[in-house]
């Protein structure tokens, strides 16, 4: 244990992201308070969240299998199912805590409103109670899949338009049961919900509309599940890709077998939809597909194929923004795009003192991505990893974006789209250089200890 004074970390959430780096900076005996606005941990997987953020929906399951999405140091429990729903998924999170003695380093029902980065380059973190604190580092922990991003349709709509993070079950916040209902996307939300509303005895027509097609992929292969299987390390990335891409093709067969678009892309050259259950509602013909809305006009939707449909329910599973409100410096936030590159896709450049942990869409699980990157926040907060040179991150920052823009097409969710195992390779390769910086400078703390511990008004 490092027996110098160690910086003073505020962690802004308490998911499933914040809870693990609050355990790795407990262990590492780094000082920390992690805010939470909700009554308790879990975040999305917290379903009917008081503080309005979670994304749950009644019948929802994760599609990460519990062999992926379980913490290194605490095993799924062995009687889950494979994908095991979001309730035991919130469970094992209020259990990790308390196993790990978390709960009384957590302040709940606090929302941090403001984390300015002072003129001494301290931060200085305001609640709605109206405290502010002083700290030496920030992490970023609260999450993206909060802040829903509405498509801007022309025209007026006399039904009900809504998005998916407000569904709850067919009949919570609206009652879907005999209605015409077009949803909107072909992501996993998007998929699950379509599935659940086409059954004959809920909504009277289901349409899915999407601007291009997607590969849906299996949750089992072969009876086992999929997302068990990976590539070995020494294969190349671009073969690696092509094997798994004619895979697909091979055990999944052509999406217009289903009555589904041809996708415009190969598999996974986009964020991964799965589903065990959407393709044989579409093959039964429960699920009619649509290409994207053109126009509202009373009762009645348009479509880009000139065709249009008398539609009660428009529910759009369309994603969701990249948001920070506590930050007012526009350096620290996505642009309109999305786009906000990040060394190791947590860093930002020039501001060392600032991790954002969790903001990534990886394949195939997020759920302990957060858990893998606090290894090298810990490290660089206890002066055992050095950042690189700023030209050198500069440099990595563009080969990064140069891979992903070559990899998946030109889309919002895309531009932190990461694949697991590749990037915990390469973070491990880059902990291990940056130890060897941290060892050459007598390993010096990048982050002194000078914050004041008390609370400022």
């Amino acid at each position: 244990m490092d027996t110098r004074e160690l910086p003073r970390v505020c962690v802004i959430g308490a998911g499933p992201s914040g809870i693990a780096v609050a355990k790795r900076l407990a262990e590492n005996g780094i000082p920390f308070d992690c805010y939470e606005a909700s009554d308790e941990v879990g975040g999305n997987w917290y379903f009917k969240n008081p503080n309005g953020m979670s994304a749950c929906y009644q019948s929802l399951h994760i599609d990460t299998s519990k062999y992926r999405l379980q913490f290194e140091d605490f095993p799924a429990p062995a009687d889950w199912p494979d994908f095991p729903h979001h309730s035991q998924l919130l469970q094992y999170f209020k259990d990790y805590v308390d196993h790990f003695d978390l709960r009384d380093r957590i302040t709940f029902d606090t929302v941090v409103t403001a984390a300015e980065h002072d003129d001494d380059g301290l931060w200085r973190v305001t609640t709605d109670s109206g405290d502010t604190e002083i700290y030496d580092a920030l992490i970023v922990c609260n999450g993206h899949h909060w802040d829903p991003r509405f498509p801007d349709y022309p025209g007026e709509f006399d039904g009900v338009l809504m998005h998916s993070h407000a569904y709850r079950d067919p009949f919570d916040p609206v009652d879907l049961r005999g209605k015409r209902v077009v949803v909107v996307g072909m992501g996993n939300s998007g998929l699950d919900i379509a599935s659940e509303l086409s059954q004959r005895f809920l909504a009277e027509k289901l349409f899915v509309s999407a601007r291009r097609g997607v590969w849906v992929l299996p949750k089992y292969v072969n009876g086992r599940v999929g997302d068990r299987q990976s590539v070995p390390a020494w294969i190349p990335d671009r073969v690696a890709l092509k094997l798994k891409q004619r895979f697909v093709r091979k055990n999944r067969g052509e999406m217009q077998n289903y009555g589904l678009p041809a996708p415009d892309h190969e598999p996974f050259e986009a964020h991964p939809s799965a589903s065990e259950e959407f393709l044989h509602r579409a093959g039964c013909g429960d699920i009619t597909f649509k290409p994207a809305i053109t126009r509202l006009d009373g009762d009645t939707v348009h479509f880009a194929d000139g065709s249009s449909e008398r539609v009660d329910v428009v529910l759009c599973a369309t994603g969701y923004h990249i948001s920070f409100p506590f930050f007012a410096d526009a350096r620290l936030v996505p642009d309109a795009a999305n786009h906000f590159p990040l060394f190791q896709m947590m860093h930002k450049p020039g501001v060392d003192n600032l991790f954002y942990l969790g903001l990534a869409q990886p394949m195939p699980t997020l759920v302990n991505f957060a858990e893998q990157q606090s290894k090298l926040v810990a490290a660089y907060l206890t002066g055992r990893y050095h950042l690189p040179p700023r030209e050198q991150i500069d440099r990595v920052l563009d080969a990064q974006e140069a891979k992903r823009a070559g990899r998946y097409y030109d889309s919002p969710r895309h531009t932190i789209q990461i694949e697991f195992e590749p990037y915990v390779r390469s973070m491990n390769k880059e902990l291990e250089q940056g130890a060897k910086r941290a060892a050459a400078a007598g390993n010096s703390l990048p982050v002194p200890a000078r914050a004041v511990t008390g609370v400022s008004r």
